[in-house]
């Protein structure tokens, strides 16, 4: 099967693994262990935050007031402190280049953080990489809805069948590969990943090299 299209997921795959970031921030705030991801993931006004956030019905400030109340910490800047310690993950980054430079189309596909006070997507560097950008807020859709999928496929005016998706959530998988879409669960390991990604794109990456 040749590829034309490379969707890739931003916090965790483009980025250094979620899990570690957000402890280096319960560190840093001085927060028991576990305790932001219990305020995100299991407390129901966080869990309503974060949905609110992805598609648009809050703002980032909003989330930081709630977050920050949830925690007992200063709500000033949060998402800027909260996720301070993420980085551009190099492999993939660098199997995106390749990919791009083949002649592949690439975008991020992002439920979004928000962007206003801070913007994570501009903060490490993401834009200029990517044919489309795809961020949830402004779409008002998230993943694992289809519809986003098959938003970012017009983005790159490619089909399901023509493009290859990778993301760390395995719920996010079967949505895509309704619409025919390639794709493949990114865990921990950032190379291997990256060195399926050059398998599945062998002939054009070879081809541009």
């Amino acid at each position: 099967m040749s590829y034309r299209g490379l969707i890739l997921d931003f916090g965790g795959v483009l980025t250094t693994r979620m899990r570690l970031n957000g402890e280096a921030f319960e560190r840093s705030e001085n927060l028991p262990p576990g305790a932001y991801f219990r305020a995100l993931g299991e407390h129901p006004d966080g869990v309503r935050a974060y949905a609110d956030l992805e598609v648009g019905r809050a703002t980032q400030e909003q989330w930081n007031s709630v977050i920050g109340h949830l925690l007992g910490i200063d709500s000033t800047d949060l998402m800027r402190r909260a996720l301070a310690n993420l980085r551009p993950e190099p492999a993939i980054m660098a199997a995106a280049q390749r990919a791009r430079k083949a002649g592949i189309k690439v975008a991020m596909l992002s439920n979004s953080f928000g962007r206003t006070p801070y913007d994570p997507y501009r903060e490490l560097d993401m834009y200029a990489h990517f044919d489309a950008v795809i961020l949830s807020e402004v779409e008002g859709v998230r993943k694992p809805s289809p519809v986003i999928y098959q938003r970012t496929l017009d983005a790159l005016r490619l089909t399901g069948p023509e493009c290859v998706f990778v993301d760390d959530h395995v719920r996010n998988l079967p949505p895509a590969e309704t619409l025919g879409i390639r794709t493949i669960h990114h865990t921990t390991d950032p190379a291997a990943t990256a060195a399926q990604l050059d398998a599945l794109l062998d002939g054009e990456v070879t081809a541009a090299g």
